[in-house]
């Protein structure tokens, strides 16, 4: 059974059954609390600038209708109401998650499903990260019903696309064709260590892939270096970042939630970390949260060496200056 969060509140944005026609309200009218797959950003010229690319409408929602039919009856078992916002023809390039009574809303902006880096398998990560804000439990932003940022990343490809690619329906949906220069075989070799069964290492290496190919857009964006599998961020925090780490580290927290063999079926803890988690103190030794975001309580042996660094390495200056003037949380 999904965990409820204890707190509620309200909504920014329309709340809408998926795929209505809505219209947004006046957002400084409403008690207001985004969590979001990219930081703030301005980059809606970025759609008429680059040219065709990334979905289609139909491709689009063919990824929201898989979330909804998986996620719909697993939210509305607990009592609670599964919205996907269809905003297709909103440029914003971002992705968000916002609660409203019992309603868990995911707002999918036709911006970023339409940005030349996203496919299918993309896009369904993006969504798995904000299904993280709504119910990929502890760590959450402090006093607050969302899951942070690096719980999201890590509820997405630990959870969310086992459940959507081991669906056959999603066999079909595009994926990038990014990690030719090795970074794929990496990947597979560490996906067949994990896994025994070929259908496990298939879901273990097309998440790890669609990690990469989402992580391309945060490295275009950012200026930061281009990340790879085998080059793992060495930063250690002395306590968790709930907001947005850096494109190695967001790769990094991908690939490890891509390794985790706990059971996809076992959900994660409002409070308990370790709950639904691989944690060093259950015997794992790979699949763990990366320490460049996560600082785990006492009680769990530390398998990195501490490095001194308070934060991570995070966003650069050339993403600062992505935000704009009006705040807004994505990705």
């Amino acid at each position: 059974m999904l965990k409820r969060s204890p707190l509620v509140l309200a909504a920014v944005a329309l709340i809408a059954l998926a795929g209505a026609t809505v219209t947004a309200p006046d957002a400084s009218s409403i008690s207001m609390h985004y969590s979001s797959f990219l930081p703030p950003n301005n980059l809606q010229n970025r759609i008429s600038a680059q040219g065709a690319g990334g979905l289609t409408q139909d491709q689009y929602n063919a990824v929201i209708d898989r979330m909804v039919a998986i996620y719909g009856p697993l939210i509305a078992a607990q009592g609670d109401v599964l919205v996907i916002n269809r905003l297709w023809s909103d440029d914003t390039v971002n992705s968000s998650a916002e609660r409203n009574g019992n309603q868990y809303i995911i707002n999918a902006y036709g911006g970023l499903a339409r940005d030349k880096t996203i496919t299918q398998d993309g896009e369904a990560l993006v969504l798995c990260h904000e299904m993280g804000h709504n119910i990929g439990g502890a760590p959450k932003y402090p006093g607050d019903w969302a899951s942070d940022e690096g719980e999201a990343d890590y509820f997405a490809t630990t959870k969310c696309l086992h459940r959507i690619f081991a669906d056959a329906s999603t066999a079909q949906f595009t994926h990038s064709l990014v990690g030719a220069d090795g970074n794929m075989a990496f990947a597979r070799a560490a996906c067949a260590q994990s896994y025994k069964s070929a259908a496990d290492q298939a879901v273990c290496a097309r998440s790890a892939q669609s990690g990469l190919s989402v992580t391309a857009l945060f490295q275009e964006l950012s200026g930061d270096p281009v990340p790879h599998f085998n080059t793992p961020d060495p930063s250690v925090v002395t306590q968790t970042f709930d907001d947005h780490p850096g494109t190695q580290c967001r790769l990094d927290t991908y690939f490890q939630g891509a390794l985790c063999t706990k059971a996809y079926t076992v959900d994660m803890d409002d409070n308990d970390p370790a709950v639904g988690a691989c944690v060093a103190s259950q015997g794992y030794t790979v699949g763990l949260r990366p320490r460049c975001w996560y600082m785990p309580p006492p009680s769990e042996p530390s398998l990195t060496l501490p490095v001194a660094s308070a934060a991570p390495a995070r966003q650069t200056p050339s993403l600062a200056a992505l935000r704009s003037a009006d705040p807004f949380s994505g990705l």
